[in-house]
């Protein structure tokens, strides 16, 4: 989990997580852990933060450019932003998201999978904003769903 500063719409905490993956970058032996096949994981802000740095790689966020993730999952957000390379994406929202409504994820779908982005997209019947884990609502098992699409990505 990362801890971010929230200002200026989001570009502040884009760069610490710019700062946090350079940080496990140069330290993977060291924190026991590969850098090979990795994904961006993130929901609301966290998620447009991700996808940010799916877009545009970690260099225009301050950080060394680094490869970009195998895959970035992303619940509920309304991050519409889509560049011109996009990683392979997990979507996951509710219909009942006041916050961040399915439609505009679903545009951003529409726009990735124009690029030939591979695309799995998951709508939850009667799920708000802040799933979560999803225990209890429609959205259960997403993570087990995100994990699969993970694995057949670092498998390409």
């Amino acid at each position: 989990m990362l801890r971010y500063r929230a200002s200026r719409g989001g570009a502040t905490a884009t760069h610490d997580l710019a700062a946090a993956l350079s940080y496990i970058f140069r330290n993977a032996a060291a924190l026991g852990v590969t850098t090979a096949g990795y994904s961006l994981w993130g929901s609301s802000a966290g998620a447009r933060m991700a996808a940010s740095i799916g877009s545009h790689g970690t260099g225009r966020f301050g950080g060394p450019n680094l490869p970009k993730p195998s895959c970035v999952v992303l619940l509920y957000t309304g991050h519409s932003d889509v560049g011109p390379a996009e990683p392979p994406t997990f979507v996951a929202v509710g219909d009942e998201d006041g916050i961040a409504p399915a439609a505009t994820m679903e545009r951003r779908v529409a726009a990735l999978r124009k690029l030939g982005t591979d695309v799995d997209y998951r709508k939850y019947r009667g799920v708000a904003h802040g799933f979560g884990l999803g225990t209890g609502t429609t959205a259960e098992g997403w993570i087990e769903d995100a994990m699969r699409f993970w694995t057949r990505q670092i498998k390409r």
